[in-house]
């Protein structure tokens, strides 16, 4: 990959970034405002800048008169880095920045390298949980009357130290022909048992040898949608990958109300068959897009919440809802994949992640195994930030979790412009301290429609620590703006005007949105700080913090402090690690090592109600201020926030 450096002037900024970086998302990231409220289409005209010296490709406009091209002048939101290049910062598109340098942290952009096949070799880890054989088996004659079966046995049993070997009625089906398709040269394909007491299962018998070509796929089954992945467990190699919505959001879109769906009449059977349906497009897309013979995919792993789970397997979740909140089991037995509807070879192996508690699935549990964090001594603290938050703290020796319900704030639910991360959402946000108009950025520089989650966080911390809101969310009435209005009793800031937007209306955050969003930071933080109290810790003892989820991956690390939603630590304890869900399944793929660590995992993780532990509605009220009501538990922000009235 490329890198090229951007100097910004008069700021005196340096950042590097990949070629092909558009020149304002380069700004965003060195902390360089430019004025720009249209999210990047280019309409406003308001983000002019001057290039010095070197190039960038494009950033030429109507907006721009050919005098301004001439002198340089190019729109920083059309602007590609094609090199390294020195960029002015004029007059009318920049602020007084003296304060904001005061405040400016790099993004956090780090990420935990996953396991690779040779990472698990080199720790004695590499044991697929399926395994094809080889063999040229003596053909029977006058002298020899074996049985097919008991020939095929006695031969793995003999040659290749397999001890205790089982087969199916299934499979006792297709041996007599596979065996005489090619001279009795057959591939077996073997599952092994999860613990090493148990048996290991012929599940296939393929005609010649077929032993190189053996895979896997992982998934990772969501509330809102369904991930997969294709693995060559010959190389440890992901073949294709693919995502889609979970079809049982037509039918609620969260847990609760899918529960309360599949009580109706046919209702579970129906959100069985939607998920199966989804599960199938998918693999039937990954297996199309390798070109790899579907008979050669021995075993599927899935990892999902107990609700998911225990709707796809057609299991009635009723009681998960209701108090004491018990799940039907935690742990799940290995299933033919045929068997709950997915359309795979009936010798595949479907392998379900177990889960902890009604709230604390196989989803998380499949990240504590993903991380490694249940193998490393240092006090980690996991999170899983979505409508629930799932919150797991330990080490090697130990580990407790809890989930707190966070509600929709984070996938842009109960804001009045709300939306999930998709095209045309602002991302990112910055804010002119003395004349208050804004920088959106959106995803795929396209006008704005609306805010998701990520975007939402970064919003209010930037208003906040220029003091465009207070620590209760409220507007500062006396700045000399219009963007601060009163529309219907709501006070509210206007980001982008209709002309500005895809729907033709003023786009706006209101001090409702910003109320929902500090309700929602506030079940995350308290239900951390429970759980740490509840086991003897405090944020000081933290060494490591694990975000996961599509949402962790993209909230801004400091942002995020800056508003209370994650304690305060350095920022370089704090890692990214994406959809640990799926790297979780990929694993169990990998390794029946991990298979076997997992169920020893899930009986020794403390689970703790929230509801019913007395402080955490102590903690939770405690933390309905920005960022909370003991500012002594935030001393980086708290110091920025002095300097600044020193400053002004």
């Amino acid at each position: 990959m490329t890198v090229h450096t951007v100097s910004f002037l008069p700021h005196n900024r340096e950042i590097q970034v990949p070629e092909g970086t558009v020149l304002i998302r380069a700004a965003m990231e060195a902390g360089v405002h430019i004025n720009a409220s249209c999210g990047g289409e280019g309409v406003c005209g308001k983000c002019r800048v001057i290039v010095e010296s070197g190039e960038v490709a494009g950033g030429i406009s109507e907006q721009l008169s050919p005098e301004d091209r001439e002198k340089g002048y190019r729109l920083a939101c059309k602007s590609l880095v094609t090199g390294d290049v020195t960029v002015r910062v004029p007059v009318e598109s920049a602020i007084d920045t003296s304060v904001l340098k005061q405040s400016y942290v790099p993004r956090k952009t780090a990420r935990i390298r996953q396991m690779d096949l040779n990472d698990l070799k080199e720790q004695g880890l590499f044991l697929p949980p399926v395994e094809k054989i080889y063999i040229e088996l003596p053909e029977p004659d006058n002298q020899d009357h074996l049985p097919d079966v008991t020939r095929l046995v006695s031969h793995l049993k003999l040659h290749h130290d397999e001890h205790r070997l089982t087969v199916s009625l299934p499979v006792i089906r297709k041996i007599p022909d596979v065996l005489r398709k090619d001279g009795f040269r057959v591939t077996a394909t073997l599952a092994r048992p999860v613990m090493e007491s148990g048996k290991t299962e012929i599940v296939n018998v393929q005609p010649g040898d077929t032993s190189d070509r053996i895979y896997a796929i992982a998934m990772d089954i969501g509330t809102t949608t369904i991930y997969g992945q294709l693995i060559d467990l010959k190389s440890g190699a992901v073949l294709a990958e693919k995502g889609d919505f979970n079809g049982q959001i037509s039918y609620g879109e969260d847990v609760i109300s899918r529960i309360v769906f599949a009580e109706k009449a046919g209702g579970l059977e129906q959100l069985q068959k939607v998920a199966a349906e989804t599960i199938n497009k998918i693999v039937n897309g990954i297996v199309r897009r390798s070109k790899v013979d579907p008979d050669d995919i021995a075993a599927i792993t899935l990892a999902g919440n107990t609700t998911m789970t225990q709707l796809l397997l057609k299991i009635n979740p009723r009681y998960i809802r209701r108090s004491p909140y018990v799940p039907a089991s935690t742990l799940y037995p290995p299933i033919r994949a045929v068997d709950i509807g997915l359309d795979m070879g009936d010798h595949v192996t479907a392998l379900v992640y177990p889960a902890v508690s009604s709230y604390v699935g196989g989803d998380i549990v499949a990240g504590v195994m993903g991380s490694g964090m249940y193998r490393d001594e240092r006090l980690t603290l996991f999170m899983d930030i979505g409508t629930n938050a799932e919150i797991v703290i330990g080490n090697r020796d130990w580990l407790a979790c809890a989930a707190c319900s966070a509600g929709p704030a984070f996938e842009g639910g109960g804001i009045k412009f709300g939306m999930r991360a998709a095209k045309g959402a602002i991302e990112d946000f910055s804010l002119d301290p003395t004349t208050w108009e804004p920088m959106l950025m959106t995803i795929g520089n396209v006008r704005p429609k609306g805010i998701c989650g990520s975007g939402l966080i970064i919003m209010i911390a930037v208003m906040f620590e220029l003091g465009l809101i207070d620590n209760l969310g409220k507007f500062n009435r006396d700045l000399a703006t219009d963007r601060i209005r009163e529309d219907n009793g709501v006070w509210e800031y206007v980001l982008a005007r209709a002309e500005e937007t895809q729907i033709d209306r003023d786009i706006a955050l209101t001090e409702i949105d910003i109320e929902n969003l500090i309700r929602a930071k506030g079940a995350i933080y308290s239900g951390c700080m429970t759980l740490l109290a509840e086991v003897g810790m405090d944020k000081a003892d933290i060494e490591r913090i694990i975000l996961a989820g599509g949402f962790g991956s993209y909230v801004d690390l400091e942002k995020a402090m800056t508003i209370g939603l994650l304690p305060e630590i350095e920022p370089e304890k704090v890692t990214f690690i994406g959809n640990s869900s799926l790297m979780g399944a990929k694993m169990s793929s990998l390794t029946n090592r991990i298979r076997r660590d997992v169920v020893e995992v899930t009986r020794s993780m403390t689970n703790f109600e929230l509801s019913e532990t007395p402080s955490y509605m102590d903690n939770y009220v405690a933390a309905l201020f920005l960022p909370h009501t003991d500012m002594e538990r935030f001393p980086r922000l708290k110091e920025r926030l002095s300097r600044r009235r020193d400053n002004a």
